[in-house]
């Protein structure tokens, strides 16, 4: 056995063990609890040379890695034209030697250099649910491939992952739901019906949804790592894929060189508290940012006292609108509560220039900017059948619910935005319904470790957004406390996910990876503001 064997085994049965004591000090658990992704020992079948990666078929363990074609997109992808590309089998729940097995589609974008460096950046994307191939441009019109490779894989249960986990009918639903109150025991019974029956479909499949979770994925990603024969390699996890990243940095940090976390989702503060905490930080972000230009502040004052207001009064009294989309001639009915404005603002940060015009519109009587905008999100093309919800239920029904009370997620609305309704505290900015949709997804609560703060001397980025109301900017901070070599930067005016949005952001990425020590964020300094649009 080698020393790497030898020390993940040693980690494999401390896990164990944290798993065996959660249950002893009694923690409850729903069904069977499933065990961390164990390691194997790892027999390398393959002969000769295997540069570059992805071009050689490879056996390691359990796992097995074979070139093929690029794994499916909804739409062509210009950059995977170049990419080298296969598939990677492996278990699909590691707790059943000789059971089931799953192949996840990876891309390999080769870097623009003709000498590349020898580690790689793995892109993690967000979701929970999306397909990391599928978000290949926003990884290289970032400049990730400059000097490196940047692998891709489909995350267990994504688009071109096999099986696929997606649920159409959820996104059906809630493309119809645009036109329901939202958060109304009616609408609450049909979404958990939309969720039952998905979950129903999937189990009949035999799929084993209990097995779709971080520990799994992460166990994924280090297979491939030894299947590809890369000795260490990079992360770039965005929004989710920052939790992701998290977990694998904690069960598998031998193999990362550095870790770049854009969109801080860290899982030991992970729940409904912490996404009203967000919204909250993202809001006033904005709110700030028009109070200080003298125009905006003029034409639209008190803009966190309008938002506020316009909550309480459409939680009281919906607005019912019609609207056409882009695309369509069909009116698109739309029912605009204190919930739905709460979820808009919580996306509108990415069009910050046009929300404190849209809600001044709204506050005398013109409700179809933000209607439009609103149904836009969930009646668009790229908004049904593309979201893996079997992972997305998987990591929050395992990760999340079991250790956060619903007394604690109310508290945190309560706290937070102590002036909205009880009905609109009660259902957390993204994720509505989610106890109850958990309750009948029925899967087990991970092991308690699930949640420990990750700790480490790996380097890390901490990148944020100032006007980020999906993970707010204080995870930065918060995950640095633990992590010995993170450098913490907000790049401020931006919303979720700055390497998308960001000149800097993206400079500053790639900075880190040239030299993880010292990223080059001399490119803030020169940041202004955006230029709100100023009504008549």
């Amino acid at each position: 056995m080698t020393r790497d064997q030898a020390s993940r085994r040693r980690r494999t049965a401390r896990r164990l063990r944290a798993a065996s004591a959660g249950m002893a000090t009694g923690l409850l658990f729903t069904g069977l609890l499933v065990a961390p992704a164990q390691a194997r020992p790892r027999t390398d079948t393959s002969t000769g040379p295997r540069a570059p990666i992805g071009t050689a078929a490879r056996t390691v363990g359990d796992a097995r890695f074979e070139p093929g074609p690029c794994p499916k997109t909804p739409e062509p992808i210009e950059v995977l034209k170049k990419a080298r590309c296969g598939t990677l089998t492996v278990p699909e729940n590691r707790a059943e030697p000789g059971g089931r097995t799953i192949r996840l589609g990876v891309a390999i974008v080769p870097a623009a250099t003709d000498k590349p460096k020898p580690d790689p950046i793995v892109w993690l994307a967000g979701g929970p649910g999306d397909d990391a191939v599928g978000e290949a441009k926003m990884a290289i019109d970032g400049g990730l491939n400059r000097d490196r490779d940047v692998v891709l894989m489909s995350q267990r249960g994504t688009y071109s992952a096999d099986p696929t986990l997606l649920c159409p009918n959820i996104d059906e639903f809630n493309a119809r739901a645009v036109g329901l109150v939202s958060d109304a025991p009616s609408t609450e019974r049909l979404h958990v019906e939309a969720t039952k029956a998905c979950r129903d479909r999937l189990a009949a499949r035999g799929i084993d949804l209990a097995a779709y979770n971080d520990t799994e994925s992460a166990a994924d990603y280090e297979d491939l790592r030894a299947a590809l024969g890369v000795k260490q390699w990079n992360l770039f996890g965005i929004s989710y894929g920052t939790h992701l990243a998290l977990v694998y940095m904690r069960l598998h940090p031998e193999g990362l060189r550095s870790v770049g976390l854009d969109g801080i989702l860290p899982p030991s503060r992970s729940g409904s508290a912490a996404t009203w905490s967000s919204a909250r930080q993202g809001f006033d972000g904005l709110f700030k940012a028009c109070a200080a230009q003298p125009a905006c502040n003029k034409r639209y004052p008190n803009l966190s006292a309008t938002f506020d207001r316009l909550v309480r009064q459409l939680e009281a009294k919906p607005v019912t609108t019609t609207v056409t989309l882009p695309g369509s001639d069909k009116p698109v009915k739309v029912v605009l509560d204190g919930g739905a404005l709460v979820n808009w603002m919580t996306s509108a940060t990415h069009v910050a220039p046009q929300v404190p015009r849209a809600l001044d519109e709204l506050a005398h009587g013109k409700p179809q900017r933000i209607a439009q905008q609103w149904a836009g999100g969930k009646l668009g093309p790229q908004a049904v059948g593309r979201v893996a919800h079997g992972l997305v239920y998987g990591v929050f029904c395992s990760e999340w619910t079991p250790y956060e009370s619903q007394a604690e997620a109310l508290k945190g609305g309560q706290e937070t935005f102590p002036a909205f309704p009880r009905s609109v505290q009660a259902q957390a900015p993204q994720l509505a319904f989610l106890r109850p949709d958990c309750a009948v997804w029925d899967v087990p609560a991970a092991a308690p470790s699930i949640r420990d703060a990750t700790s480490g001397d790996i380097p890390t980025l901490a990148l944020s957004g100032g006007f980020d109301s999906q993970t707010g900017a204080d995870n930065g901070p918060y995950v640095a406390r633990t992590l010995s070599k993170a450098k913490v930067v907000t790049v401020p005016y931006q919303p979720h996910v700055v390497i998308a949005t960001s000149k800097c952001a993206q400079e500053i990425a790639v900075s880190f990876f040239d030299d993880p020590a010292a990223p080059k964020t001399a490119c803030l300094s020169g940041l202004k503001p955006p230029q709100f649009e100023i009504g008549p």
